[in-house]
């Protein structure tokens, strides 16, 4: 599995390439220092993850996360790395489309997890700590409402399922307390995703968020 890593401090990106490359099926392919450079360095080197810092000179996680999402055909999985839960660059690099976030605290057994967690398709959620951006930030920044708001187009039971995809719940947690099997939870999962029109489950929960 390759890796880029994007931060502006070179001892973060030393300690973040010995914790990968102590493990045998990961690999940094590349390093960045500022978000232009990732967009270029992803672009050209196309890994499976990139950690990029949500804080960095001239172009920030932010901009990088949209850029990239925008203009490749199939981008890679973004986590952005903060120093703080409560970073409101956090919550708007979500909206742009990153899989998740990890906090720089984090110790090497959770940053392995991390990476191979999103590069399998999931999303990295801290259910928690995005209510609680999206309570903050959702009365600002909330999405315009459609002529067909995509709330009328859930079923009760796909509404049932994004409420405990928010609440932080896996599929094979949301069969047990839906007592379905993992099929179905999966076809539910792809409809909310499907009827919301976003990329995975932390755009979807962050739609939840700001629609109440």
């Amino acid at each position: 599995m390759r890796i880029v890593l994007a931060d502006d401090e070179r001892m973060v990106r030393t300690a973040l390439r010995a914790i990968l490359e102590s493990e045998p099926d990961l690999t940094v392919a590349g390093e960045a220092v500022t978000g232009a450079e990732a967009v270029a360095l992803v672009r050209e080197l196309r890994p499976d993850v990139v950690l990029m810092d949500v804080r960095m000179p001239e172009v920030d996680g932010i901009r990088a996360t949209e850029t990239l999402l925008r203009v490749m055909p199939d981008p890679p999985r973004i986590v952005v790395v903060t120093t703080f839960e409560n970073d409101s660059y956090v919550y708007d690099a979500l909206r742009a489309g990153a899989s998740g976030f990890l906090l720089k605290r984090v110790t090497a057994d959770e940053l392995v997890g991390a990476v191979r967690l999103v590069a399998r398709g999931d999303s990295l959620l801290f259910p928690a700590a995005v209510r609680a951006l999206a309570a903050e930030h959702a009365a600002a920044r909330a999405r315009p409402v459609p002529a067909a708001p995509w709330t009328e187009r859930l079923t009760e039971r796909e509404a049932e399922v994004l409420r405990l995809m928010a609440a932080g719940l896996s599929n094979a947690e949301i069969s047990g307390r839906l007592r379905v099997g993992p099929a179905t939870t999966k076809s539910h999962v792809a409809g909310v995703l499907a009827k919301l029109e976003v990329r995975d489950r932390t755009q979807a929960v962050i739609a939840a968020f700001e629609s109440g």
